[in-house]
């Protein structure tokens, strides 16, 4: 049985598809009505405009990861498992969303406030604070050497998202290899960055 999708759930997903694609500058409202197969007056009615449009759609997207994330950093998982658990949630999400590090970034250089908005008006704020004291916890145990939290959690973060945010370099450049071969990578990468952070923390 086909299930019917309302109104603003096609316009949000309208909406996905040309921010993604023409970034926040180039998408047109009366783009986004077009694709969603609605008037533009219909639209506005739903969302009264480009940039409230736009902050609902990112926080569509990474609403699904800052949960998750979450959760996993409030759990009691020993330190190593919630690296590999934060790890594996992170990369699962970007396999998903693969158009999104790229356009993030690109969103970034061009309105920082825009995303940094988008994430504090819909409260999508990882809650780091107990991994941080997990990490000074196991530095005193001497389970891991001395290192600053800051370091160790945006070295996981940029091994996890650079491989998309660069893979027009990467596969097409670097590498010269096929899709499916690059996207054999990608799913490898769980493995090999907690392989990495693991041997360069562990005592």
């Amino acid at each position: 049985m086909e299930v019917e999708i309302t109104t603003e759930e096609k316009i949000l997903i309208a909406a996905r598809k040309v921010f993604i694609e023409k970034g926040w500058d180039g998408a047109r409202m009366q783009e986004i009505a077009d694709n969603a197969g609605i008037n533009k007056a219909l639209l506005h009615y739903y969302f009264r405009n480009k940039e409230q449009l736009f902050k609902r759609v990112f926080a569509g997207i990474v609403g699904k990861l800052i949960p998750n994330l979450n959760t996993i950093i409030q759990s009691e998982q020993p330190i190593f498992e919630k690296i590999q658990a934060f790890i594996d949630a992170y990369i699962d999400f970007l396999l998903a969303n693969q158009e999104l590090p790229l356009f993030v970034a690109n969103e970034l250089s061009r309105n920082a406030n825009l995303i940094v908005g988008a994430f504090e008006e819909n409260g999508l704020k990882p809650m780091i604070g107990k991994m941080v004291m997990e990490i000074f916890q196991a530095i005193e145990n001497k389970q891991i050497r001395p290192i600053n939290p800051a370091h160790l959690l945006m070295n996981i973060v940029s091994m996890c998202v650079f491989p998309f945010m660069g893979r027009s370099i990467f596969q097409k450049v670097l590498m010269q290899v096929p899709e499916e071969m690059y996207q054999e990578l990608l799913k490898q990468r769980k493995k090999e960055i907690y392989e990495m952070v693991y041997h360069s923390i562990v005592l």
